[in-house]
């Protein structure tokens, strides 16, 4: 991909507050994404052909990938499930809420996780938004600059922002957890979606989706930047009927620049030898929760 092709991975943002004062929130995160066809995970056996192809890709783009932790891995399994009006309010205003628990052994461990997100092409518009939620407990605040192929082919990449606002559930009570006005009071930014009191959410297509995650290791990209990268296959609960699978790694920065054009480099070479090696499992023009909103037609108008 040449020079002027290349998107700004994480671009400088116009400085400014939020209405309370509080400094608007800067990109922390670095995650690239690839997604997959799932007709390949039918059994273990796929997800450990792909883990070649990761290996592969590392060692061509001259990236250290380290597994030796990953011995007698099990599959990870979490319930996941979206949140949204009848008529995908959120989602088509660039807003995604998910709820997700982590199983082990068969049963929930741990307490539900919120995370509510305002997705754009624009960095400047994801900065903007305050997505602090109004709750008496802890949240955590996450600014990604996500990563993917290009939408009509191979070989390219192009980048949303998705800025995170996540807690677990026991920190807020909520007398009606179906009210569109209970959700507002949590996250004031959705006031302009309200229409009426009567307002409603739901699980999206009624879609319990399970997700079967595998570790792949660690990326080290040098300079300090180590990315945990990982396998997934979503399914529908109840017939197990295969949606879309995922290739995902992620990395933590404290500064901008931390991100050294050398380091940058070598999660563009990455990725993008990834994607050959990898274009016969490759997806192109969707995310995992464009699926799940488009499983009974009537597609969303979201910003993905």
């Amino acid at each position: 991909m040449s020079k002027d092709n290349e998107p700004e991975l994480v671009p400088e943002l116009k400085q400014g507050h939020y209405s309370d004062g509080h400094p608007l929130d800067e990109v922390h995160y670095l995650e690239c994404k690839i997604i997959l066809k799932p007709d390949r995970f039918i059994s273990k056996k796929g997800f450990l052909d792909f883990a070649k192809l990761v290996s592969h890709a590392a060692e061509k783009a001259d990236i250290e990938l380290s597994t030796g932790h990953l011995e007698g891995q099990r599959p990870q399994i979490r319930e996941v499930v979206f949140l949204d009006t009848a008529d995908y309010r959120l989602y088509n205003h660039a807003f995604i809420l998910r709820r997700r628990i982590m199983y082990e052994d068969g049963f929930p461990m741990g307490d539900p996780e919120i995370v509510f997100k305002f997705r754009h092409p624009d960095a400047q518009k994801a900065a903007d938004l305050d997505v602090r939620p109004h709750i008496p407990g802890v949240y955590k605040i996450k600014f990604k600059a996500e990563a993917l192929p290009l939408k009509d082919k191979m070989g390219g990449m192009r980048v949303l922002y998705s800025h995170n606002a996540e807690f677990g559930l026991s920190q807020v009570k909520l007398a009606d957890r179906t009210n569109m006005a209970m959700l507002v009071g949590l996250f004031p930014c959705l006031a302009p979606l309200k229409m009426s009191h009567t307002d409603t959410i739901e699980l999206v297509n009624q879609t319990i989706v399970e997700e079967v995650l595998f570790d792949l290791g660690k990326l080290d990209f040098g300079k300090g930047v180590i990315a945990k990268n990982d396998l997934g296959l979503w399914r529908a609960r109840g017939d197990h009927a295969s949606l879309i699978g995922e290739y995902a790694f992620q990395a933590k920065f404290d500064r901008k620049d931390d991100l050294h054009p050398k380091v940058k480099h070598r999660v563009e070479g990455f990725f993008l030898a990834l994607q050959s090696l990898a274009h016969e499992w490759v997806s192109l023009g969707t995310t995992k929760t464009g699926i799940v909103y488009r499983l009974k037609g009537n597609p969303p108008q979201a910003h993905e």
